[in-house]
């Protein structure tokens, strides 16, 4: 797609993706016909487009990803397309039952669940970016890290696990007004990670009651084991080696894959 400004400059106020992890190419003068940019400048985000709608013939139902960075892809290659949720959509379009599931990934770096932060917060947006999307049946829910990660240690954590436990619940009931079935995704081991990994170990503590609650709370119409296939048998507050791209909180490809590979595809017939 190419997109040419009139007067030749954008406003301060336009949309944009910092975290696109694929490349856009600027170049001055309209070139909305040329099918190539020769001395274009290349830049790691999206600008304007914000989703692309798709008239199919056949029925279309959206599983819809909401998540933070480790949804929206930090740590895949640029121009890849090997995100967790691009792998999801490879499986699923790769098997008759659920060929016709989009899978739109409704994620931002940085994001939190409770509170504004890059974007606004998750309860914020549920209805813009999930409950508004045409054709969503199902959600997958895998945000929370950064609301453990960016609240004090020690006591702090305790209202975190209390907090992020009551949102989930709200999501699940909002979800359920419009018919869309939730499924919930346990936060994965930030071990190391020199920002987020207290000494004492009470960021890691309110991880283990979130995960907890998700897992057998009982609220979500499934759970998806995204620590279990991601932590590091041997020290399972970390993650796998293999998976780690080096800062201990977001992952490689190869982890990636390994979480898409994780989600049972009968979850969205």
């Amino acid at each position: 797609m190419t997109i040419h400004l009139a007067d030749g400059q954008a406003s301060d106020a336009i949309t944009s993706h910092p975290g696109s992890r694929t490349t856009s190419h600027l170049l001055a003068g309209d070139h909305v016909e040329a099918e190539e940019l020769p001395g274009a400048t290349p830049t790691g985000h999206w600008y304007f487009l914000s989703g692309v709608e798709v008239l199919s013939r056949g029925t279309t139902a959206a599983a819809v990803i909401l998540g933070d960075s480790l949804t929206d892809g930090r740590g895949s290659t640029a121009n890849g397309n090997d995100r967790r949720p691009d792998r999801l959509a490879d499986r699923l379009h790769a098997q008759r039952p659920t060929a016709g599931v989009a899978v739109p990934n409704q994620a931002a770096g940085g994001n939190r669940v409770l509170d504004d932060g890059l974007g606004p917060d998750v309860l914020a947006r549920l209805d813009r970016d999930v409950l508004a999307q045409r054709g969503a049946e199902w959600l997958v829910v895998f945000e929370g890290v950064n609301d453990i990660g960016t609240a004090e240690a020690a006591a702090a954590q305790e209202r975190v696990a209390a907090d992020l436990t009551a949102a989930y619940d709200q999501i699940v009931v909002r979800a359920h007004a419009q018919g869309i079935r939730v499924y919930g995704a346990a936060l994965t081991a930030f071990g190391g990670d020199t920002a987020y990994d207290d000494p004492e170990g009470h960021r890691e503590a309110a991880r283990q009651r979130v995960n907890a609650w998700i897992r057998t709370g009982g609220r979500f119409d499934g759970v998806i084991g995204f620590d279990r296939v991601t932590r590091d048998p041997a020290d399972p507050r970390r993650l796998l080696p293999a998976f780690d791209t080096g800062d201990h909180l977001h992952l490689n490809p190869a982890g990636y894959r390994a979480m898409a590979d994780a989600v049972p595809a009968r979850l969205f017939r």
